[in-house]
């Protein structure tokens, strides 16, 4: 009996070593199967692979459950039978990496929720039972890549289903019928997709399907026809391509009538550009309600910078001077005279420029922003960076509509936003609105926030600061209190004296004492921000005289070395809640990205993950 007794003490106290050991192996003989793989030179034998130190390994509870192993340059063929021995694994993520050929076997791993392959070039057709075997999954993305054949219909099997991101492919034929009543995002923009899009998909926005010649019905404006519900038969081609003809002819005609028509009024607005425009600016910016614009994305999309048509308003305006250049025509498009014409309304001066409101005859309401500070770039390369601006499609991220150079000025034209900024709804307005901010919103409005700049440190790679002013006074709500990132990128446009008085990722100790910046002078707005909205107390590091706000970096630092964290909790957000471990958890998160040495300050990518662990 007490050998019995000895055997059974043995196997528990020994099972769990035998199968992290065994783990252990199999990723080793994972890292083998990649080319470039010094990425992962932290993944050595006899070390745990959930100490911490191991790259991309993410654990719970000494389980390894998620390998993010995002932007390494990993190529090679992945080892599918090593990954299957990871037996509580749930997110993959090779996101931005090289891998190449057919897409991996993964639809072996049975309870896998998140598969994340943007970004690489797998080619080649997905089996058609693919997902059948895989119906857990919550969020897919195999955006960019170069995958091909129809888009499987087993993909309407997975009922879980809360992101779908297809873009940038070369999927055919037509989409399958899926009816997925948790699916919040997708994107099957710039395939060779054809046909009627169910209507179950019509919610989303015509974005989603952009790119798709073949494609009609609803939410695009192509009505279908039996053209798209059979085949063409030759007479049918001919018409077709001869009332194409006669349209385009009629088209030319109406346009160079109004081009001729336009330079006639042009000439009689000589000089009288911005008139509308030249209101006199209130002084303190921080504290006005910067409200901007409602955006129609009810089907936003992770991941995705497309490549879009630049449209001009009208080749010149007065003094012959350019007109406005269309970046995003999803709210049609529109030049100068009719912002001239529109009436203005004073928003705020910001470090960069003045903000107005402006309604357009149409009843289009619009923020432009006049910068007169923003001159690092000659206007190719201005235009270059707008172009990118404008390709930008994200959920959190709010995206130009148009722009405007001149030497010494430049406007960008924004949606208006109607529920405000962040800096409104949580300093400024103590009343309904205010009362809706509780814990769910919160944590909502942090994981959009988090997400957005994830977004922005992938797209801008190369960006020392791929956002650089994150804060509470350009986070814009939408009427879902999902957030919209602005202020974005100025950086690379603006020299450094200017941006170190404008944006305020310079006023975060790397350059306060380091005298520079890095995407780590990003991971600190970002601890500010979570601070700020946990607290509820406006930060006095948004002030720049220094005056006003509180300093809640050295509060929080002071509660939590007096073991009375729980103090400065928005007294809001604690009441009527159990869920004060999960925001005691976020606020630590929030520290960690307010670390005043860059290098001990977790990046990006991993503050991001820490808080999409955060639940309600």
């Amino acid at each position: 009996m007490a050998a019995v007794r000895f055997l059974l003490f043995f196997i528990f106290c020994f099972l769990p070593l035998s199968l992290s050991v065994s783990e252990i192996e199999a990723l080793l003989k994972l890292k083998q199967s990649f080319t470039h793989g010094d990425a992962l030179r932290s993944w050595v034998p006899n070390s745990s692979p959930c100490s911490g130190k191991w790259e991309g390994v993410i654990c719970f509870d000494g389980i390894i459950t998620g390998l993010h192993l995002t932007g390494l340059g990993l190529g090679g063929n992945i080892d599918v039978d090593a990954v299957v021995e990871l037996h509580g694994l749930r997110t993959i993520s090779f996101v931005n990496n090289s891998f190449s050929g057919p897409i991996p076997d993964f639809h072996r791993l049975g309870a896998l929720k998140s598969l994340l392959l943007t970004g690489n070039q797998f080619s080649g057709n997905i089996p058609k039972d693919y997902f059948s075997h895989i119906t857990s999954l919550k969020k897919v993305w195999l955006s960019y890549n170069r995958l091909n054949g129809t888009i499987p219909d087993s993909v309407t099997e997975l009922s879980h289903l809360i992101e779908l991101h297809l873009e940038k492919n070369e999927f055919t034929g037509r989409i399958p019928p899926i009816n997925i009543s948790s699916l919040k995002q997708l994107d099957m923009s710039n395939n060779m997709l054809e046909g009627e899009i169910p209507k179950s998909l019509s919610i989303f926005a015509a974005d989603t399907f952009a790119g798709n010649e073949g494609l009609c019905g609803k939410p695009l404006d192509k009505v279908c026809t039996e053209k798209e519900n059979g085949t063409l038969t030759t007479n049918e081609n001919k018409h077709s391509n001869t009332t194409m003809l006669v349209l385009l002819f009629l088209g030319t005609i109406v346009f160079l009538f109004i081009f001729f028509a336009f330079g006639t009024y042009a000439k009689d607005r000589k000089g009288k550009d911005f008139d509308v425009l030249g209101s006199e600016v209130t002084s303190n910016a921080e504290m006005v309600e910067m409200r901007m614009p409602s955006s129609n994305r009810s089907g936003a999309r992770d991941y995705s910078s497309r490549k879009g048509d630049t449209k001009k308003g009208s080749s010149h305006g007065n003094n012959g001077m350019t007109d406005l250049i269309m970046l995003n025509v999803d709210n049609g498009t529109f030049g100068l005279p009719d912002l001239m014409k529109a009436s203005a309304e004073v928003l705020g001066n910001g470090g960069l420029g003045s903000a107005y409101k402006a309604v357009m005859a149409n009843g289009l309401s619009v923020v432009v922003k006049r910068m007169r500070e923003v001159n690092m770039l000659q206007r190719e390369g201005f235009d270059a960076e707008m172009k990118r601006f404008g390709r930008l499609r994200h959920q959190n991220i709010l995206t130009p509509l148009a722009y405007h150079f001149r030497r010494e000025e430049k406007l960008l034209v924004s949606e208006f936003i109607p529920k405000g900024s962040l800096l409104y709804i949580l300093h400024g307005d103590r009343g309904t609105s205010h009362a809706d901010l509780n814990w769910p919103t919160r944590l909502k409005i942090i994981q959009g926030i988090a997400r957005g700049m994830g977004f922005l440190h992938t797209v801008f790679p190369s960006y020392d600061l791929p956002h650089g002013n994150l804060k509470s006074s350009n986070v814009f709500l939408r009427d879902d209190y999902e957030p919209l990132l602005n202020d974005y990128g100025f950086n690379s446009l603006t020299a450094t004296p200017i941006a170190a008085q404008a944006l305020f990722a310079y006023k975060s100790p790397d350059y306060i004492q380091f005298q520079r910046v890095s995407t780590k002078s990003d991971v600190y707005c970002l601890g500010i921000i979570i601070l700020e909205i946990l607290t509820g107390k406006f930060p006095s590091h948004y002030v720049s005289n220094g005056k006003g706000g509180a300093d809640v970096v050295q509060w929080v630092l002071m509660a939590m070395s007096e073991k009375r964290v729980h103090e400065v909790l928005d007294p809001e957000i604690v009441s009527n809640t159990s869920s004060v471990n999960h925001m005691v958890q976020l606020l630590n998160i929030g520290v960690t990205c307010i670390e005043t040495n860059p290098k001990q300050r977790i990046d990006m990518g991993e503050a991001i993950r820490r808080i999409e662990e955060i639940q309600t």
